[in-house]
C-alpha cells in the first residue's frame, strides 16, 4: 500500500440507532483487507466512542479513516459547540451529556478517555463556537 486506503462516513446527529454504523462498516472493511482482530477492535471502539461523541454534541459530523502501510489514522470532524476546556473532557467520567441522552444510556463521560485509551497518539484541535477535529492513530 504506497497511498492510503481512505474509507469516509457522514455521522447522521438526528439519529442514536444510526450510531455505531461507520465503526460497523469499518470493522467489515478492515477484516477485508486483513488487519489482525486486535487493531480493528482497538479501531472500532475508538470510532464508536467518536461517533457517539458526535450525535450527542454536535448533531453529526464527518469520519474518515486512512489506512497506510505502517498505521490507521481517524480523523472525526464536527461543526458543533466545540470542547470548552479539553483535559476536563479527558477526565474518566466528566460528561457535558444531557439528561435525556443520560437517559438512553450514553453520555457516562467515558467517550474521549477510551478514544485514547485505544489509540496510540490522539490530537484534539476544538474552537468555541466552530467545531472539533480529533485525530487518532493506531499503529500496525
Amino acid at each position: 500500500m504506497n497511498e492510503a486506503v481512505r474509507f469516509h462516513f457522514v455521522v447522521d446527529g438526528e439519529d442514536f440507532t444510526s450510531a455505531g454504523q461507520a465503526s460497523v462498516q469499518v470493522k467489515k472493511n478492515l477484516r477485508k483487507l486483513g488487519i489482525s482482530p486486535e487493531i480493528i477492535r482497538k479501531i472500532s471502539i475508538a470510532m464508536y466512542e467518536g461517533e457517539i461523541n458526535m450525535v450527542i454534541h454536535a448533531d453529526g459530523g464527518e469520519a474518515d479513516v486512512l489506512v497506510y502501510e505502517d498505521r490507521i489514522e481517524i480523523i472525526l470532524t464536527d461543526r458543533g459547540p466545540g470542547i470548552a476546556n479539553i483535559d476536563l473532557a479527558m477526565q474518566e467520567g466528566f460528561s457535558t451529556a444531557p439528561d435525556n441522552v443520560r437517559s438512553l444510556g450514553f453520555g457516562a463521560g467515558m467517550g474521549l478517555p477510551n478514544m485514547k485509551r485505544y489509540t496510540d497518539d490522539m490530537k484534539i484541535e476544538s474552537t468555541l463556537g466552530e467545531g472539533t477535529t480529533i485525530t487518532m492513530t493506531v499503529k500496525l
